[in-house]
């Protein structure tokens, strides 16, 4: 199963030809593809999925669904 993730645009305008952005992905920084995106800007937020950024997201969308994500976390079980 694949899982695509709201992430945060920290940096935008990487990689040779400016196809490539700086995300935060839960305090980790990962250089992912906008090539498939018009006018990324720092701020926004983008669905993840296999290192390329799909789609845009509404912020106050993303927060919810980060927040979800952060409580499914705290909820798991933790095994030995």
């Amino acid at each position: 199963m694949c899982l695509a993730l709201p992430v945060k645009v920290v940096e935008v305008g990487l990689g040779p030809t400016g196809e490539s952005a700086l995300v935060d992905l839960g305090g980790v920084k990962k250089e992912i593809s906008v090539e498939l995106l018009d006018d990324v800007q720092v701020g926004d937020y983008v669905i993840l999925h296999v290192g390329y950024a799909l789609s845009k997201l509404d912020p106050e969308e993303a927060e919810r669904t980060l927040a979800l994500f952060s409580e499914m976390n705290d909820q798991a079980p933790v095994s030995a």
